[in-house]
């Protein structure tokens, strides 16, 4: 049973928005493929998969793009440096912070895209969007663990990495995924729990052409995680919420 959730996106989501998944009009630059990264939404040269630093307009940009940066709802947990993408420049504290529109946009220009200037408050939106749900799942499984306030240590863009569940749920007829994230939070007590969290692109409607789901779960790194999502499994089919997602 694929168990998922829905993330929907507005009508003003740009016709091949790398963030749902589409494909580039043209092939990207070699080394894009040979290093496993895709959308910036879920893979670039940051080891975080977030665009890197630069935040200064390309050659040839026909207009100005905004350099702020809104600040999410994760918390930056752990003691280790914040990588150089974070404007807290090594400091672990408060939440992790998204990229700005002009950040966005270098980095698609980086993987061979030619995006829209025009484009760039829905992808960041989208972005954001995802990134928000994706964390209140995050939530709502270490709450079930007796975790009120997980923080984030890490992530991973791994597009080209295919789950065992994908691979699983794509011999029974499901799609593949268009990419996936490892996602390390700290539980209490400092013990770490790796996230696996699986994008596919939804159905769309006439009042929302593109959607997403998020597959989020703990990665099978002990018994524990595979305890935990029996149970979380079995209470998701129970509550009937697999008819409504």
């Amino acid at each position: 049973m694929l168990q998922v959730h829905h993330v929907p996106t507005t009508a003003n989501t740009p016709p091949g928005c790398p963030v749902i998944g589409a494909t580039p009009s043209a092939a990207p630059p070699p080394w894009v493929s040979a290093s496993g990264s895709g959308c910036p939404v879920v893979g670039s040269p940051s080891p975080n998969g977030m665009p890197s630093s630069s935040n200064s307009p390309q050659p040839g940009q026909s207009k100005p793009l905004s350099t702020w940066r809104q600040a999410s709802s994760i918390p930056a947990g752990g003691e280790a440096p914040l990588p150089e993408h974070q404007p807290a420049h090594g400091v672990r504290s408060g939440v992790w912070t998204y990229p700005s529109e002009q950040m966005f946009y270098n980095a698609m220009r980086r993987k061979g895209w030619t995006p829209s200037e025009e484009d760039m408050t829905a992808v960041v939106a989208i972005h954001n969007a995802v990134n928000e749900r994706a964390w209140r799942e995050v939530r709502a499984w270490e709450a079930a663990a007796g975790c009120p306030a997980p923080t984030l240590l890490r992530f991973r863009g791994r597009p080209a990495d295919v789950s065992p569940k994908a691979r699983l749920l794509n011999a029974l007829g499901y799609r593949l995924p268009f990419d996936r994230h490892d996602w390390v939070v700290e539980r209490g007590g400092g013990r770490e729990v790796r996230y696996v969290i699986d994008f596919y692109n939804g159905a769309p409607s006439p009042d929302m052409p593109t959607a997403m789901h998020l597959d989020v779960r703990p990665a099978l790194d002990s018994p524990l995680a595979l305890w935990e999502r029996l149970r979380m499994q079995a209470g998701w089919v129970a509550s009937g919420r697999w008819q409504r997602e």
